[in-house]
């Protein structure tokens, strides 16, 4: 249950992200918005992933990889609020999207080792 709700956060992420890039594109800016368009899609392409991961080792890393791109996505957002690329209430709204997605991912790589200890 937790990854279904988690496949579907990350997805209505990787949306609003695919949303920012082409707005971060129409004001010219291309650094930033193919960094965060790779990480903040990455996410969720990840978890998708896990689901039809080789195992549980597999699982975990294919969930560890999505926590990391998460971090970074929140790196690109906060250096995108930065350099007002976004404001503050966009800014927030994602941030709040991409720290909801990490605190359940840190919670489901959690579990999946101490599932996968006490087997």
């Amino acid at each position: 249950m937790k990854e279904n709700k988690l496949a579907e956060l990350s997805m209505d992420f990787s949306v609003q992200i695919i949303n920012l890039v082409k707005d971060l594109k129409a004001k010219h800016e291309s650094v930033i918005s193919n960094q965060i368009g790779r990480s903040g899609t990455s996410i969720g392409a990840n978890i998708y992933e896990a689901n039809y991961a080789q195992g549980k080792k597999d699982f975990i890393s294919k969930l560890e990889i999505a926590l990391k791109e998460a971090s970074e996505t929140g790196y690109w957002l906060e250096l995108l609020h930065r350099t007002s690329y976004i404001d503050d209430e966009i800014f927030k709204i994602l941030n709040d999207q991409c720290t909801s997605i990490r605190v359940m991912l840190v919670a489901s790589c959690r579990t999946a080792k101490q599932n996968m200890e006490s087997t």
